[in-house]
């Protein structure tokens, strides 16, 4: 029953349905006060222990009843040859032979009904035979036999032997059928999980491809997942990032302080004293080209960017296609899709125009830029032949403590055209190619990590 239930929140999980391992063990005392019997209880007392929110309730009850929907299958199919059966166990020698079956056997956890037995067994299989690795429908009969391998399938073919060897046809046609009958149950497990687990494999493989896709090329239809996906990568960087700044405000051991202060405990370390180290918070300043080549990479940049002020606390953003706007506002007050959507409707349009960009930028920082101030800027350099004024770029380098600079096309196409990027890689500190999900991530976090 445990692994069972173990199963059930591994698939829970891989759902993003959120369950902490507290949340895990109450669902252990759950089942073992209310047993699996019960289907309607088990749904309601489980739904309580571990799903949380509305839509969390929702994945809960998809995934209860596809994942325990073989437990409350009855053996039988309504079929004339099972009530025989049955009658024959309800009888007085059918009692008797029962006595006769060793109590390890699948025969007798078959003639018992002890269906908690038989799931476990068949739970316990799937993870001797890694089920999980299961990609095709096309394996079903492969694991569908290992599995029946692994929890007792030579003893009942050699128990169909005997009885044939024997002569005794009437046991030998009765444990046939109970072989069958495993066989279609155990099949039936192996196509539910199947079903389950290439549906998560499915969406994960394809929020893996699109973690790794070029931003240039992405769907409209892909980008509510691509935007999970955002939320998902910058809360892992909180965390991590969140323990290093604790760790690096710490400092190191006041010796002295330390021994002082565990004097009445005869020298014992109980306590110790750490020199506070105080740590600056970066300034990040952000200027992306939001016209059309480059529009995606920066709705997705931006919200990333947004997404991390746990860490990241003073971004000021702005936008551009020639002319640039601050959007810092609409970040702060509005959700970061509306809020990366609006500036791209505000900001986009027009001829791009990298030199007006960078004046306009200039006068919007002149004031507020420090040697604790970094630079971002994101875009494709491609300024339509115009000045790109590098003289600016320049100055802005000066005062800063970093200009990086991130470009979705490959380095082969820098400088080709109209591209300008080869004239600002001197006035930045890194230059990147930066066209996916997986890009952005890895930016995110060496810029943390190198401001910390």
């Amino acid at each position: 029953m445990v692994d069972f239930l173990r199963d059930f929140i591994h698939i829970l999980r891989s759902s993003e349905v959120r369950i902490s391992t507290s949340e895990s063990i109450d669902a252990m005392h759950v089942v073992s006060h209310i047993g699996l019997n019960d289907k309607s209880l088990l749904q309601d007392s489980l739904s309580q222990t571990l799903a949380k929110s509305l839509r969390e309730k929702e994945i809960f009850n998809e995934c209860f009843e596809n994942f325990f929907e073989e437990r409350y299958m009855e053996f039988d199919n309504n079929s004339d040859s099972n009530d025989e059966l049955e009658d024959n166990l309800n009888s007085e020698e059918g009692a008797e032979e029962l006595d006769d079956i060793k109590p390890s056997s699948l025969e007798y956890l078959f003639k018992q009904s002890d269906r908690n037995s038989l799931m476990t067994l068949m739970a316990v299989a799937a993870r001797e035979v890694n089920l999980s690795e299961i990609r095709l429908f096309t394996q079903t009969g492969m694991f569908t036999r290992k599995i029946f391998d692994a929890i007792g399938l030579e003893k009942l073919n050699n128990d169909i032997f005997l009885a044939s060897r024997s002569g005794d046809l009437k046991r030998e046609e009765e444990l046939k059928e109970i072989r069958e009958r495993l066989r279609l149950e155990i099949r039936d497990y192996v196509d539910n999980q199947v079903k389950m687990r290439t549906t998560n494999a499915g969406r994960q493989l394809r929020e893996d491809v699109l973690s790794k896709i070029r931003l240039t090329q992405a769907d409209r239809s892909d980008y509510t997942m691509m935007s999970k996906i955002i939320k998902r990568m910058a809360k892992r960087l909180v965390s991590v990032h969140s323990r290093r700044k604790r760790k690096a405000r710490r400092g190191i051991l006041d010796v002295r302080s330390t021994i002082r202060a565990n004097q009445e405990y005869d020298g014992i370390l109980f306590e110790t004293v750490w020199k506070k180290t105080k740590v600056d918070r970066p300034k990040i300043v952000a200027l992306c080209d939001v016209s059309g080549s480059v529009a995606n990479v920066s709705r997705f940049f931006l919200m990333f960017l947004h997404s991390i002020t746990d860490v990241l606390p003073h971004v000021r953003t702005f936008a551009f296609s020639n002319k640039a706007g601050e959007v810092t506002n609409l970040f702060e007050t509005k959700d970061i899709e509306i809020a990366a959507t609006e500036t791209l409707l505000i900001n986009g349009g027009g001829s791009t125009d990298y030199g007006q960009a960078f004046k306009d930028l200039e006068g919007f920082i002149e004031n507020d830029i420090d040697r604790k101030t970094t630079v971002i800027i994101l875009g494709d350099a491609r300024s339509n032949y115009g000045d790109p004024r590098c003289d600016i770029l320049k100055t802005i380098q000066e005062k800063s403590k970093r200009i990086i600079f991130l470009n979705p096309e490959p380095k082969s196409l820098w400088g080709t055209g109209d591209s300008e990027m080869l004239r600002f890689v001197p006035y930045t500190s890194k230059s990147k190619v930066c066209s996916s999900l997986i890009d952005l991530e890895k930016v995110v976090d060496d810029m943390l990590r190198s401001s910390i």
